[in-house]
């Protein structure tokens, strides 16, 4: 059985000996510091390793511009000159990104992605004991903020799929009057509650009714914040 523990211990090493902190403590990576750490020698494939993870970023609902940042460093010839290349600043999402898109073949490559599935489920962990310390209004808000932001990224996944929803419909179909629009929606509600059940969930007039409000709890948290 392959002992993982040398894994993450070395890759931890290596990933975060080349980090980056910029003056408001942000952290990130250069693409050309993180490329031969991979095992990519080449600069040109590792770009196309990059443009994989771009489109997969965006894919997943993240702003691309917020992980992966195009920059131009100037480097020293041998002849003395200097000249431009460009380069990447990378968020942690990004890099995560990079090494899932990477070739597999290559050991380091699988080895990072043990090391970031590892790290993954420990954050994951974390998260789950601080959930299990919140209150249950805190709950409440906190899955409630999750499922929204999950949400987001859900509506620009089906857009860029092409997937119907209530509005494209409409605009797609050109559906004009009150009447027509209330159908349609109620069309596409009612295979949003075919899927429900035929996955076995729990329909929402079967939801437990809580004594007060999502938007009451959030009043309480911003007031509890002041």
């Amino acid at each position: 059985m392959l002992n993982n523990k040398p894994i993450v211990a070395l890759h931890h090493r290596t990933f975060e000996s080349i980090k980056q902190v910029n003056e408001d403590d942000s952290e990130f990576w250069f693409a050309r510091s993180l490329a031969p750490l991979l095992d990519y020698q080449d600069w040109r494939n590792f770009v196309q390793v990059i443009e994989k993870a771009k489109i997969a970023c965006e894919r997943s609902g993240h702003p691309v511009q917020d992980h992966f940042g195009e920059v131009t460093k100037m480097v020293t010839l041998g002849s003395g000159a200097t000249r431009g290349i460009t380069d990447y600043t990378l968020s942690r999402y990004a890099c995560y990104l990079i090494v899932q898109n990477g070739d597999p073949s290559k050991s380091v490559i699988a080895n990072g992605q043990t090391y970031f599935a590892m790290q993954t489920r420990r954050q994951e962990l974390a998260d789950d004991a601080k959930f299990a310390q919140l209150g249950e209004d805190e709950k409440r808000l906190a899955i409630r903020n999750e499922m929204a932001a999950h949400n987001k990224y859900l509506a620009a996944a089906a857009k860029g799929a092409g997937v119907e929803t209530p509005k494209e419909k409409l605009r797609r179909e050109e559906i004009k009057g009150k009447q027509r629009a209330n159908q349609t929606h109620f069309e596409v509600g009612s295979k949003v509650r075919q899927t429900i059940q035929e996955l076995g969930g729990t329909m929402p007039e079967s939801l437990p009714t809580p004594e007060t409000s999502i938007k009451q709890v959030e009043q309480a948290q911003k007031k509890l914040k002041k």
